[in-house]
């Protein structure tokens, strides 16, 4: 009788232990952070589901904000995988800061162009005709503030802002809002806003197109990972949908 209970109790823990096997060969989750420019955000959001269906297992967490936020981030050392900036010169810093070691990829480029209520009420036709409207724009060491300024020298205008924002995407809140007449923000973001402002298109725009670069953070402890996620971007999955929110070709 003795026995047969320790017979049961070998059986019980045997199969216990075949089940504990079965669920370790499990891929545990794993988290994949993206630092990408506030003006991804649409793009990589909808790119999301499909990284995730195409690799089970990994849970993707972006951080988007403006690109010298984040490249001041990366530099006081906050843990990141992949970063993607609205232009070179932000990534610039951050490789020679040493938190990216490979060579960036560009995978987009974009311009500015003005942005109104609906209906554009002041009656604003272009960079010129700013006077007496409260204009919201990107502060100066944001990628979107630098096209700024090489836009404004090309129509030969000093603009005189009613704030200067850290990033595009609170500069068209600015305007959603209704807390500015104008700003000035990427054509992306223009195009995500649909009816909510209306768009005035600036012919010194070509004077400031920023290229955007996507890179793997060199100490990242997913790089593989990260790897195939800047791949899904610059790859035609990417460039498709870039296109499709008006992002140009690098």
């Amino acid at each position: 009788m003795i026995r047969r209970v320790a017979l049961g109790a070998a059986l019980v823990v045997l199969t216990a232990s075949g089940c504990g096997g079965a669920d370790s060969t499990e891929a545990p989750a794993s988290t994949l952070t993206v630092f990408a420019a506030a003006s991804l955000k649409n793009v990589f959001t909808g790119l999301e589901k499909d990284f995730e269906t195409a690799n089970p297992g990994v849970d993707v967490q972006f951080s988007f904000a403006g690109s010298s936020d984040l490249a001041a981030q990366l530099l006081a050392g906050a843990p990141a995988d992949v970063f993607a900036a609205a232009d070179q010169p932000t990534m610039d810093k951050v490789v020679q800061g040493g938190r990216i070691t490979a060579t960036p990829a560009t995978f987009a480029t974009n311009v500015l162009t003005l942005v109104t209520a609906p209906g554009n009420p002041k009656g604003i036709n272009g960079i010129d005709d700013l006077d007496g409207a409260a204009l919201v724009v990107c502060a100066p060491q944001v990628p979107c503030g630098r096209a700024t300024k090489k836009v404004a020298d090309a129509a030969g205008q000093t603009l005189r802002p009613v704030s200067e924002e850290s990033s595009v995407a609170d500069v068209l809140t600015k305007v959603t809002s209704g807390q500015a007449d104008a700003g000035l923000v990427y054509v992306t973001d223009a195009a995500g806003a649909g009816a909510k402002v209306t768009s005035v298109p600036i012919p010194q725009a070509s004077a400031a197109v920023n290229t955007y670069p996507i890179a793997v953070v060199a100490d990242s402890k997913q790089a593989e990972t990260a790897a195939k996620f800047t791949a899904l971007v610059t790859g035609p999955t990417g460039r498709a949908a870039l296109a499709t929110a008006g992002f140009g070709a690098p």
